[in-house]
């Protein structure tokens, strides 16, 4: 039976590591990433388990094991991922209905991910459905960032709610989309 929760132990990180390992473009095919998606930032335990003890992942289990993550990070890890630290400054210069994003108290989804048995099976909804339902009531908004050329994740993102708040061109090529759910 699957369950949507939060990560509450060591060893729920440990498998969204082990997840988001098999998930990296370096580990599947390029058809595999263009049909199923991907995930692109790794975290190790450390930086994991601080963002967990702040906010608390989301995580879908099957039978006792984690099938889905969807990573809770709030502003004050800007600066502990190095490759993210693009996103959160693109972000917070945007300005939404009138507003600086930065001036909103937001909450960034830090990645998203399905196992690969578990996909097709409104996973991916029902995982932004809990993170809704528990940081509704402390966060204004979502936001996230998703490679343009990861369709299958823009796509997925768009159904659950989110609009897109800016297309850019990083120093490295990859087209970004920030995305964002005024929920």
């Amino acid at each position: 039976m699957l369950t949507v929760t939060t990560a509450q132990s060591d060893q729920d990180l440990r498998e969204i590591i082990a997840l988001q390992t098999i998930n990296l473009p370096k580990n599947i095919s390029a058809e595999e990433a263009q049909k199923q998606g991907f995930v692109t930032v790794v975290h190790d335990f450390e930086i994991l388990k601080k963002m967990n003890d702040d906010e608390a992942h989301i995580i879908a289990k099957l039978d006792e094991k984690v099938v889905g993550y969807n990573l809770a990070m709030t502003k004050k890890f800007k600066a502990e991922i190095p490759v993210l630290v693009p996103m959160f400054d693109k972000m917070d210069e945007q300005t939404y209905k009138g507003k600086f994003i930065r001036d909103y108290n937001y909450i960034v989804c830090g990645q998203v991910c399905v196992a690969k048995e578990a996909r097709g099976q409104g996973v991916f909804d029902k995982m932004y459905h809990h993170y809704r339902d528990i940081y509704s009531p402390k966060y204004d908004l979502i936001l996230t960032e998703i490679a343009t050329r990861n369709q299958r994740s823009v796509r997925a993102h768009y159904r659950v709610g989110f609009e897109t708040l800016l297309v850019y061109t990083a120093n490295n090529g990859e087209e970004w989309e920030i995305v964002i759910w005024n929920w």
